[in-house]
Parts: structure tokens; sequence; C-alpha cells
């Protein structure tokens, strides 16, 4: 019933009891004792946002509540743009609400235990066995970080440009391009891993600057308003804010609990703000790889990612602030990666 309960309140706006037991009891049989008890735990836990006394009280949203939602992702971006119920401005609110972790106790059980088995595997890897494990890393990263972007390359033709530096037929440069950087952006980050113990502005600034080498994209803090393709949200475009913004979310990312948590909100938490006029989400996925890698711990590929539903989990994210789907793709991909590589 929680879920249904956000779900209703993730409309905007304000409700009562009566309105959103009238809600709930179109989904299952309950009784209006049973769901205002659920709603003062969840104003406990710090989902929902009570106001008013009495008959007069009315139930919000918070943005801890909007993280936690499950949203049926397929669903909800199958809905035309404009008639979906996501916010379309940025949520000023949401680095400041951020729990320590975003994975339950057993979740973390089970990434630490996916972990100590990782480290043990990689123990006794010979030098020869390491540099041939961390070349496939990184052509299976650039393939398909590329991917998601709308690269065309297939997973040969990547393999071909960065060992032999043979270019595919039919493919633009910036294609490739693309793909050179993500090798060399990765590498940046791989021997240069200490320091990212701390996240900073600058730092992301530097793997952007790798990222879009020879693609006409400038580096700085973007000061341009930009738009997100198929998505009702605007981010922001005000460089200042911006700015701001970015540092807000370096700050959120030094207080959370597990390196886990800080990987995952710093992908989503770029992809979010949008600071650069192209080339986000890729500087995402290389700086979540950069807090994995100076923890010691083994970095994302994404390799059996689905892109689609990489982007509609991103998307549900703009628009709704629920991370729930994009935890489930930062798990399943970190699992996978602790079980298929030895670097």
């Amino acid at each position: 019933m929680t879920n249904e309960i956000l779900e209703f309140l993730i409309k905007g706006g304000v409700f009562s009891v009566s309105e959103i037991y009238e809600y709930i009891i179109t989904k299952e049989v309950t009784s209006a004792v049973s769901v205002k008890r659920l709603l003062s735990k969840l104003v406990v836990q710090g989902f929902l946002i009570k106001s008013g006394k009495g008959r007069s009280v009315k139930y919000q949203i918070s943005t801890l509540g909007r993280l936690n939602l499950e949203i049926d992702i397929e669903k909800y971006c199958s809905i035309e743009v404009d008639k979906r119920v996501g916010l379309r401005d940025y949520n000023f609110e949401l680095f400041d609400s951020l729990p320590e972790s975003f994975f339950s106790k057993e979740e973390i059980k089970e990434l630490d235990s996916a972990s100590k088995k990782y480290h043990k595997k990689i123990l006794n890897v010979s030098e020869v066995i390491h540099k041939k494990e961390l070349e496939r890393f990184v052509i299976e990263l650039s393939w398909k970080s590329s991917k998601i972007e709308g690269n065309t390359y297939t997973l040969l033709d990547t393999e071909k440009l960065l060992k032999d530096g043979i270019e595919a037929k039919g493919k633009t440069k910036d294609e490739a391009v693309m793909i050179i950087n993500h090798k060399n952006a990765f590498d940046f980050i791989y021997k240069n891993k200490n320091m990212f113990k701390e996240v900073s502005v600058s730092k992301i600034e530097d793997v952007h600057k790798i990222l879009i080498k020879d693609l006409g994209v400038t580096n700085n803090l973007r000061s341009n308003p930009v738009g997100v393709l198929g998505s009702k949200y605007k981010p922001l475009d005000n460089k200042f804010q911006i700015e701001e913004s970015a540092e807000k979310l370096c700050k959120a990312i030094s207080k959370m609990a597990d390196v886990y948590s800080k990987a995952l909100f710093l992908i989503i938490g770029i992809s979010y703000i949008q600071p650069f006029e192209d080339g986000n989400k890729r500087t995402s996925r290389l700086m979540g790889n950069a807090i994995l890698l100076t923890y010691g711990l083994a970095p994302l590929s994404y390799r059996i990612v689905d892109e689609e539903t990489y982007r509609e989990s991103v998307m549900v994210f703009y628009e709704l602030n629920s991370i729930a789907s994009f935890k489930k793709i930062f798990f399943e991909q970190y699992i996978f990666s602790t079980e298929n590589y030895l670097i």
C-alpha cells in the first residue's frame, strides 16, 4: 500500500485522508483506519509531509518519498510527454533531502559479499592476465557507454578501433572519437584513482574535458539552456545555479555512508543537473567508476544493460526523482562486474 500512496501523491499538491483513501480502495481492500495509520508511519519515515490539524490535515509527498517510489518506467514513459504527472522544473530541495544510503542492510550485505569475492578472485591474477582483462573491460565500457548515447559502433568495431586503430566503414568520425575518448577518460581515472576520494566540480570538469575532446563541445559549465529529448523536464539554465547545484551534489556525495550510494548518486546526480552542453551522462558514468575504483571496488562496464531501460530510468528520475529503477540497474551491473572482470 505504501507505493500506491506515494504513486497517488506524486501527482503533486496536498490531499486529505479521505481523498487518499478513495484512491487506495480502487487498488486494494483496506480500511480508512489502516490508511490513516500508514500515513502517520510514512510521515515519521520522512516520505510524506503533514500539514494542518484535525479534519484539515493534508499530506504531500516529500523528496525522500519521491526517491523511494517504485515506478513502472515503461508504462510511465509511454505516456505522451505533456500528459505526464512529473516535475517540469529542477527540484532545488533534492540534494538537501538525501538519505545517507540508498541501499537496505540486506542489499549492502549482498554488495559487500560480491566485493569480497571479487577481491579474492583478483588477488593472485598475473600481470599478463590483468592487462588483458583491463583491455577487455575498457573495450566493453567504451562500446556500451557510447551505444547508450546512440553510437552505432558494434563491439567488434570498437575492439578493432581501440586495439588496432581501425575505424569502422560507414561510421562517422565523431563516433570513433567518442569511443577513443572513453578509453582515454577511463585510463585517466584508473591511473589517478586516489584523486577521487573527494569529488569536486573541477574533477568532474577534468573527466568531461577528456570525453568531449575533438567533438566540438565546450568544457565549461554551460550558460545556455538545454532541453531533454522526450522529457518535460527542463534543467537549470543559469550558470551560477548550475555551479551551485554541482557543488551541492559533491557535498552530498561526501556525506553518504557507503561507496555504492556515493557512486550511484554521482551518476544520476550529474545526469540530473546537466552541467555541460553535451556529454553529461558519459561523464556521470565515468565519474561513478572513479568513485568505485578509488575505494578498490569493481567498476561498471554496463555491458548487459538495456539501453532503452537505462534511458527510461534516467528519464523517470528527471521527472519524478524516483531512483528505484536506476538503483536496480546499478545493483545488477555491479554484481555483473564482480563476477565477470579481473581488473
